[in-house]
């Protein structure tokens, strides 16, 4: 039985005593909080299949090293991920979202090419509560090309899909029984293309991948729900949507868009935890732009751009994904071909200062991840064929690397399912 230290030699033979009379029976050892709880299940999104019918200018074709969605538990002490389990799929189910409760998993098939306009698909899967195992309910056409990114509105009577090929977005309906219909509504981008030149590109740079047509590279709904945003990186904008939610109808909001700087291919974006500030990352710009965000308007407003590289950074590099830490004092951005993740540290005003970058441990960081904890990060390398696993300093905001590598193939996306938080 542990005793606390400041225990006196006397009350150690006391109790000594007490014990061998019969006197006091030692209480059953409670398992420790970890011990208690549930596993916890990461879905890493893979690129299965070769893209198909691709024009010259699309630098990013990866060859199709991964099986499908692979399923990993994970061991939340040391940030360890082991195999349990994987769906076949041979459409490239590259990006994954769960509905709130996560119940369902949602996944782009971005390889997918159905019907006369090439059509990608989503899948719409049910979780196991004790396992965390996925059964398929069915699949639906994404109403357009190269299905990219996916996400759940709030309201959770929706999947909102952005697909880059097709330069589009849908929205698809999401029946009782958290299976998908068909879309409700479908918006297909228009206007001018950008420069193949980067506005603000860093010296030397030939970065140019999605500057020929328009390319929608995600879509999510604001904080409120009420609006729903999507961006095009061939037109160099951030598109905002009035979002009727009964209907699943989208309606072009007042002003319908906001304008980055040109060729600089806006990729995502980040929400702050307080919904007062955005931060959207751009592909061959290298840079990330603070905007105020007014909720009630759905209007964007931006007050600063900053590389997403180091000071003196010469050369080519593709941005990917940027985060924003769940506590709001940090934002991570993701740089390919320099393969790194920058931090930044959130001012009071939503400003960013640049803190410091780790190596990805990998070739081609296309996205990354928290855990539930916030303790680990998880950079999906792509074209390394592996995810680097780093334990975040919730004070510094410094990544340091584990030492584990999880070998997946192509890996594009991926997502974390604590079961205990399911029971």
């Amino acid at each position: 039985m542990p005793l606390p230290i400041h225990h006196s030699r006397r009350s150690l033979l006391k109790l000594s005593s007490a014990l061998a009379a019969g006197l006091i029976l030692p209480k059953p050892l409670k398992a420790a909080p970890s011990a208690q709880k549930g596993k916890l299940i990461a879905y890493v999104g893979t690129y299965t299949s070769p893209l198909q019918n691709m024009k010259a200018t699309q630098v990013d074709l990866p060859p199709g090293n991964g099986r499908g969605i692979h399923l990993f538990e994970v061991n939340r002490s040391t940030g360890e991920m082991t195999p349990c389990g994987v769906v076949e799929m041979g459409t490239s189910p590259s990006c994954l979202a769960f509905n709130a409760a996560r119940t369902h998993l949602y996944s782009a098939n971005e390889t997918e090419r159905t019907g006369d306009n090439e059509a990608g698909s989503v899948s719409a899967f049910q979780i196991d509560p004790g396992s965390g195992q996925l059964k398929l309910l069915n699949t639906v056409s994404s109403e357009g090309k190269g299905p990219a990114h996916l996400s759940v509105h709030p309201s959770g009577k929706h999947v909102l899909v952005a697909n880059y090929f097709g330069g589009s977005v849908a929205v698809l309906p999401i029946l009782a029984d958290g299976s998908l219909g068909k879309a409700t509504d479908v918006k297909v981008d228009q206007g001018t293309v950008g420069p193949r030149k980067a506005t603000n590109a860093p010296p030397g740079s030939f970065a140019f991948s999605g500057h020929d047509q328009t390319h929608a590279h995600m879509i999510e709904a604001d904080p409120s729900g009420h609006f729903v945003l999507h961006v095009d990186l061939g037109l160099d904008q951030i598109l905002i949507w009035k979002f009727d939610a009964e209907k699943g109808l989208l309606t072009a909001n007042n002003p319908p868009f906001i304008s980055l700087p040109p060729g600089d291919g806006p990729r995502h974006f980040a929400f702050h935890p307080s919904g007062r500030w955005m931060y959207s990352i751009q592909e061959e710009g290298s840079t990330i732009v603070l905007f105020d965000y007014d909720g009630e308007k759905g209007r964007l407003t931006a007050r600063q751009t900053i590389s997403s590289l180091p000071p003196g950074f010469a050369g080519s590099n593709f941005c990917s994904e940027i985060l924003v830490s769940t506590d709001g004092r940090f934002v991570y951005a993701g740089n390919r071909l320099h393969d790194s993740i920058a931090t930044f540290a959130i001012g009071k005003d939503g400003t960013l200062t640049f803190v410091t970058e780790e190596w990805s441990h990998g070739d081609y960081p296309r996205s990354f991840s928290f855990d539930p904890s916030g303790e680990f990060l998880y950079s999906c390398n792509q074209r390394g064929d592996n995810i680097a696993t780093f334990r975040v300093n919730r004070q510094t905001g410094h990544l340091a690397f584990t030492g584990h590598y999880t070998p997946v193939g192509n890996p594009s996306i991926i997502v974390f399912h604590d079961l205990t938080q399911g029971k």
